[in-house]
């Protein structure tokens, strides 16, 4: 059982380094699009906008448009990694909680 123990704190090991790297990640990107999302809706134009079909937004300038859509996408991306790094942190806990109690169990 001990040649175990070794190869076991390894891979926690490495999956808290590679969450961590993740969630660096995923905050620095999360920084970016905010302030691209922020930088858009301070533009002059972006009062001048409609709402078509739900997800379409339609602008007297082509430009806006473009950011605007764009923005969207960002944020959509945003979510998505988001949600990927609640899983990958929920998945370490479990890891780190399983860890835990067979030590307990093997400790009595």
């Amino acid at each position: 059982m001990q040649s175990d123990q070794p190869s076991a704190a390894s891979n926690l090991l490495w999956a808290v380094i590679l969450l961590t790297l993740a969630a660096g990640a995923t905050a620095t990107a999360s920084a970016y699009t905010a302030s691209y999302v922020l930088d858009t809706m301070h533009s002059t134009d972006a009062l001048v906008l409609l709402v078509v079909d739900g997800d379409k937004l339609r602008s007297d300038s082509a430009s806006l448009e473009r950011n605007m859509s764009s923005a969207t996408l960002a944020l959509q991306s945003v979510r998505d990694f988001g949600m990927a790094l609640a899983f990958g942190c929920v998945a370490v806990a479990v890891a780190v909680g399983v860890r835990v109690w067979k030590a307990r169990q093997s400790s009595k």
